[in-house]
């Protein structure tokens, strides 16, 4: 099982006992058998596109939160977290470093040619 499978499964029993609906009311919703839907919070299976958007409206809930686990909220604060953190304290990704360090490509050319060149000979 992937993690997203995982995700979406645990997503599903939570926000379904919140809703205090049954799996068979689910099923009834989305017009699948029961069986179904306990093969999604097991894991088991996966609903196509059209019935997880059908689930997400059911539940009342954003395709986001459903499929990842994160509602809205949550995002929200990470996307304030990832705001308010002064440059340095922010996690910079792979892209961020090669654009403000391009200058450390030539250095390390350089060393490389010169580690060549030693064995060349």
């Amino acid at each position: 099982m992937s993690k997203m499978e995982n995700v979406f499964s645990q997503q599903l029993v939570k926000l379904r006992r919140q809703q205090n609906l049954s799996q068979e009311q689910i099923a009834h919703e989305l017009f699948v058998s029961r069986q179904s839907v306990s093969k999604w919070e097991q894991g088991e299976t996966v609903p196509d596109l059209d019935t997880v958007v059908k689930l997400a409206n059911l539940l009342r809930v954003d395709l986001n939160e459903l499929v990842g686990g994160q509602s809205p909220k949550e995002r929200e604060q990470t996307q304030q977290t990832k705001t308010t953190l002064p440059e340095g304290q922010r996690p910079m990704n792979g892209w961020e470093f090669l654009s403000k360090n391009w200058w450390m490509i030539f250095p390390l050319l350089g060393a490389l040619g010169w580690v060549i060149s030693m064995f060349r000979y």
